[in-house]
Formats: structure tokens, sequence, C-alpha cells
């Protein structure tokens, strides 16, 4: 791989699976077995993305949808598209990556349907808070101890709009 090797956001295949669950393993204290990487793929592959640089897969993004209570209109049902997971290997962050693979799982969450997009986040974690701002979620709620560790998580949701990301 070399410096002028081009970004390429694609659609995970299961080829790059080994390499996904070691950004998995290396990047977050979540680490996930392989047959919930496989579950989530299988339940909406459009919106399991991964970026590649060279023969390197360095981040990815996967999400499913969900159907439960509008976190926006009090008794309706919603259609939620779940941020299930992204990360992006540290040597290549601050490139966009994750902006770029977040808007294509977003994409595919609302061309499948989904009317609400949500994630959870770490209280600690203010670049990514900052990012989905960006993207316009919006902080929810705080979640206490969400996390294994006991962290708490940022529950942020943002509205589909019929405007393009």
């Amino acid at each position: 791989m070399t410096e002028q090797s081009p970004i390429v956001i694609r659609k995970f295949e299961l080829a790059d699976l080994e390499q996904v669950m070691e950004i998995n393993h290396q990047t977050l204290p979540e680490n996930y077995p392989e047959r919930f990487f496989r579950t989530i793929y299988a339940e909406l592959p459009s919106a399991f993305i991964v970026c590649q640089i060279g023969s390197e897969i360095v981040g990815y993004t996967m999400a499913r949808l969900e159907s439960g209570l509008s976190y926006f209109s009090i008794f309706h049902r919603a259609k939620k598209g779940h941020t299930v997971s992204i990360a992006v290997k540290p040597k290549f962050r601050h490139r966009g990556i994750a902006t770029y693979l977040l808007k294509k799982s977003m994409e595919a969450m609302i061309q499948q349907g989904a009317t609400e997009l949500y994630l959870e986040v770490r209280v600690s974690n203010s670049a990514a808070v900052n990012l989905y701002k960006t993207l316009g979620y919006e902080i929810l709620k705080e979640i206490r101890h969400y996390y294994r560790d006991f962290e708490s998580a940022y529950l942020m949701a943002k509205k589909v709009s019929q405007d393009p990301l």
C-alpha cells in the first residue's frame, strides 16, 4: 500500500471478515464474535460498508433495521436504522473515512425504509459525538453504565428527511 492508493468505500464482502474483525479487536473495547458480524451482514448487507486502501481494509461500519417506538413522536412506531459499530484504524483517522462510511451506510438504511437513524456512543468519545452531530444526529439521552466497562453512552438519533445526505 502506498500513500497514493485511492480510498475505496464499498459494500462488505465475506472475504473481508477477517480484516474487519481484526479492526474491531484493535480499536474497540466491544468485540463481537464472527457469527454476530455474519448475522448483521445477512440482515442488511447494503449497510455493511468497508473502506479499502490498496489491499487493506482500514475501516468499517455495520448497521441493521429495527422496528419500535419512535424517538421523536410519542405513541408512534418507526422503522429505525441502527448503526451497530463503526471503526477506523488509528493511522487512517482524520481523513474523513468515518464520515464516508457513515454516509454510505445511512443512505442504505434510508433506501431500505428507515424513518429514523440512531446509535450509541461513549460519552468520552467527543470526536465521534461531534462527527455524529455534523451528520444531523442529536443527543437524546445518556444511558448510564451502558458498556461492559460501565462507561455511559449517549443515545443519538436523527429524523430522516427527504433531503440528500
